[in-house]
């Protein structure tokens, strides 16, 4: 049983100690030599505007992590339409509730007016 799950925890291990050697090395590595200039805020290479300390709606968080919520939610879909025909009726009542969960969780937050982008 070991023998089969071997290859992934080699895999895992080796991406474990390469992305602590970058991380590790940029840390101790790199220049760290900080000015005013590089201190600033940047914004698609324009001076940022306006006061530098005001927070960002509540809107836009909500905005971006139902986006996030429901993109990945259609990343499940994929795969199950792959093996729509092979999963038969349990699958199709698997996916149907799924389905009706995400709609449900749709209709609350419209209901809420999260998708309303008004200040």
């Amino acid at each position: 049983m070991l023998l089969t799950y071997l290859p992934m925890f080699v895999m895992f291990a080796i991406v474990l100690v390469i992305s602590s050697v970058m991380f590790l090395g940029g840390q101790f590595i790199g220049p760290k030599n900080p000015n005013p200039e590089k201190l600033t805020p940047f914004e698609c290479g324009n001076d940022t505007e306006g006061a530098k300390n005001t927070k960002l709606s509540v809107k836009f968080y909500l905005t971006a992590i139902l986006f996030v919520v429901f993109d990945i939610e259609v990343v499940f879909m994929y795969p199950w339409a792959a093996l729509f025909k092979g999963l038969g009726w349990s699958g199709f009542a698997t996916m149907f509730s799924f389905i009706v969960a995400l709609v449900v969780g749709l209709a609350y937050c419209w209901k809420k007016g999260a998708l309303e982008w008004e200040s």
